[in-house]
């Protein structure tokens, strides 16, 4: 099960973050959606800086950027912060967790925590970025990056899929909360699985399973929906509140609960704007 594409899941401070950029997703063509799960355009005008969080999904991102240039940003273990000045716009490939491994080759654990220039990549990255540069449109832009795509392919690997069916049930199940239920619903040994998603993911599956987890628990905040963090946190798998609280602190920054708050004023200062 894909995160629907109007999702705000990852996006941290959604509402807040709505009122200084915009963000827009396009559904990737058919041949190209097997590795890549969406596009996003952000875009933004201010007077103001404003510094944009977000925790990142297990997922290779290529993005144009400008101004700045194209790059290839490896799975981030850590909150991602991108500081907006001024005019700038963004065309993003967010890839599924494995696509960028398994269509390039390329074992995704080694830029791991890492933003490389396209050309580290591809050699040829410069004609690619100089063509989705001058297009006019997203869906041009779309199209110049899957057919560059078509051009770049590995062979066929059968073991992305397992990889990517594995982490499809992470995301959707919330039931799956540890890496032995992991291997035992998929008859994968523990070794073999944590070598396939260095080599595809770039992260190990026990990362994987909190990442999601927190994912759907900052969401549940940011909406209001949560009204006991104890029922919240053993419904996230975790061992109790405790756990969970300092967990989210390490990767958000704030308690569940300042976060909650954070989320309450914002919709507060949107009711009243």
């Amino acid at each position: 099960m894909s995160t629907p594409s109007d999702s705000e899941k990852g996006i941290l401070h959604p509402k807040e973050q709505a009122r200084h950029r915009t963000l827009n997703r396009l559904a990737p063509g058919p041949d190209a959606a097997r590795f890549v799960e969406w596009y996003w355009i952000v875009e933004w005008d201010l007077d103001e800086p404003y510094t944009a969080e977000v925790l990142p999904f297990p997922s290779v991102n290529v993005t144009f950027e400008q101004p700045g240039g194209a790059f290839v940003n490896g799975v981030y273990t850590r909150k991602f912060e991108r500081r907006l000045t001024g005019r700038g716009r963004v065309f993003g490939a967010k890839f599924w967790a494995g696509g960028f491994g398994a269509i390039t080759g390329l074992d995704v654990g080694s830029f791991s925590d890492q933003v490389l220039p396209l050309t580290a990549v591809f050699p040829d990255g410069d004609r690619l970025a100089d063509l989705v540069f001058t297009e006019e449109s997203d869906v041009r832009r779309r199209a110049v990056f899957e057919a560059f795509l078509r051009d770049h392919l590995a062979p066929p690997d059968p073991s992305y899929e397992l990889v990517r069916e594995i982490v499809t049930a992470m995301a959707a199940d919330r039931s799956l909360a540890r890496v032995d239920e992991v291997t035992e619903r998929f008859d994968v040994p523990i070794r073999t699985l944590q070598r396939l998603f260095r080599r595809y993911v770039g992260v190990g599956p026990k990362w994987v399973l909190r990442r999601y987890r927190l994912h759907d628990g900052a969401e549940l905040l940011a909406r209001g929906e949560v009204t006991e963090l104890a029922a919240l946190s053993a419904a996230l798998g975790y061992f109790d509140q405790a756990h969970f609280s300092k967990e989210f602190k390490q990767q958000i920054g704030l308690t569940p609960a300042e976060y909650a708050a954070r989320a309450a004023a914002s919709e507060s200062f949107q009711m009243k704007s």
